[in-house]
């Protein structure tokens, strides 16, 4: 389970050391990742227009460093406004895979007010491993960002 407020408290040290935005996703990406199974790789897209721009990632390294909105997964939960939990992502018509390893997806925006700043986009390699407790945990991580972006 991830310990999102261990994961916070690394994000407020970060920025109290004034660091810049690609090294603040990097660690959310890192701390986020070190929780372990079920979190394989973590990507953080920021929205540039009506794209989302790869901007930091820990485990896997993907060819998906620049995402259309409404394509994908990740396009998809910024079209709708809305997370996306994927039990299964073979079963999703539209699903750009990251690798042939990966079975499930998690996104969370990350929101400022209604404003969408970008996501935390989680794969896991084991089927239907996101509970409401690690999705929630994984946005409570996404609201600490959108105060501290």
């Amino acid at each position: 389970m991830l310990d999102a407020d261990r994961v916070i408290a690394a994000l407020r040290g970060a920025f109290a050391r004034e660091v810049d935005r690609a090294e603040l996703l990097r660690v959310a990406a890192e701390r986020i990742r070190a929780a372990g199974t079920p979190y394989t790789s973590i990507y953080l897209y920021m929205l540039h227009g009506d794209e989302l721009v790869l901007e930091a990632f820990a485990g896997r390294e993907t060819d998906h460093t620049r995402i259309a909105v409404g394509r994908g997964v990740c396009g998809t939960a910024v079209a709708t406004g809305r997370d996306q939990n994927v039990p299964d992502v073979r079963a999703i018509d539209n699903y750009i895979a990251c690798n042939a390893w990966t079975r499930a997806e998690l996104v969370v925006l990350i929101r400022r007010g209604r404003a969408i700043l970008g996501q935390i986009d989680v794969d896991s390699d084991a089927p239907d491993p996101f509970t409401p407790d690690e999705e929630a945990a994984v946005r409570k991580v996404a609201d600490a960002l959108a105060v501290l972006l």
